[in-house]
């Protein structure tokens, strides 16, 4: 499997001209909020969303002022998004770091959100790039609606495999399909292509999600996450969905059960995983995330066979074979 750095090959140069381009639209005059800007830059992850929007563009070989503003648009709103997201989910780590409600507490956290939602619509409205707007700000609402959407359902553990499908396309893949719409629509690509890509971004998004899902029954966790927190959170995730629509009654009932209690122990948690295991969860959401990757590769194959193409197929497998 290719790393991160080989797929980013045919865009260092410009995921390294991106670092300071985006920098320059967190600068605030407000100290406090330099410094959580700051903070948040040392943070930075992976930024698979940024790479996507660049390859996709690349792919269509035409990477275009347009291109740095799509990727600077999505980086503030999907950073903004999580933010809220800490806060909501009383988080208090982050990629291995404290989050800003830990630190500042949750009005703050929830103000410097707010503060890159507006930064991203001035960087709109100043450059007058009113579809890349479009694309995102759809991308913003969906998120929102899946996250509800999640909650609404949580509550009443009535979620089945095509309402779990709605709930992923809207609050993960909502944002992929932003990346590379908004990349290819910034190379000035034909609607033809720009379908292609809304394709292939809702179905990385997709098996993206799933492969989350699917840490949550790891035994170390990731990034401080311990292992099953969707199941203490009552998120229902695929495995889980599977298991609980496999199992004989008494299993099912009584899973059902224990994802009812408020507190539930780490004994609790540990039976449930393994409830999920021994109904074959894991492995059918497994197969289920390497089916969207092969659909994942299905669509690529009807683009321009070049660089950007070979690190687009390998972020492909990078996201379904990820360890973190």
């Amino acid at each position: 499997m290719a790393d991160l750095r080989t797929i980013k090959a045919p865009i260092q140069a410009e995921i390294d001209e991106f670092q300071g381009y985006f920098r320059k639209y967190l600068k605030s005059d407000t100290r406090m909020l330099d410094l959580i800007m700051f903070y948040l830059l040392k943070q930075k992850g992976k930024q698979i969303r940024p790479m996507l929007v660049f390859l996709t563009a690349k792919l269509y070989d035409k990477i275009t002022e347009h291109t740095f503003r799509a990727a600077a648009l999505i980086e503030l709103m999907h950073t903004a998004s999580l933010v809220h997201d800490d806060v909501v989910d009383e988080s208090d780590k982050r990629r291995g770091f404290w989050s800003i409600n830990a630190i500042w507490k949750n009005k703050v956290a929830v103000l410097a959100g707010d503060f890159l939602l507006a930064k991203g619509l001035q960087l709109a409205n100043e450059s007058h790039e009113y579809r890349l707007l479009d694309i995102i700000s759809k991308a913003v609402g969906e998120m929102s609606e899946g996250e509800l959407l999640q909650i609404e359902k949580a509550r009443h553990l009535n979620i089945n495999e095509q309402t779990y499908y709605e709930v992923i396309k809207k609050k993960t893949a909502a944002l992929m399909v932003a990346c590379t719409v908004a990349g290819a629509v910034s190379a000035g690509v034909n609607e033809t292509d720009v379908e292609l890509m809304r394709q292939l971004g809702e179905n990385i998004g997709i098996a993206f999600q799933i492969r989350d899902d699917l840490f949550d029954y790891e035994v170390n966790g990731i990034f401080g996450k311990p292992a099953g927190n969707d199941l203490r959170e009552r998120k229902i995730t695929l495995p889980l969905i599977y298991a609980l629509q496999n199992s004989p009654a008494s299993d099912r009932k009584w899973a059902i059960k224990t994802l009812r209690k408020k507190e539930k122990n780490d004994d609790d948690i540990a039976r449930l995983m393994q409830f999920v295991r021994d109904a074959g969860g894991l492995e059918y959401a497994e197969n289920a995330m390497l089916r969207f990757a092969d659909k994942c590769k299905e669509i690529l194959s009807k683009t321009p066979d070049n660089a950007a193409h070979q690190s687009l197929s390998d972020l492909i497998d990078y996201t379904v074979s990820r360890k973190k």
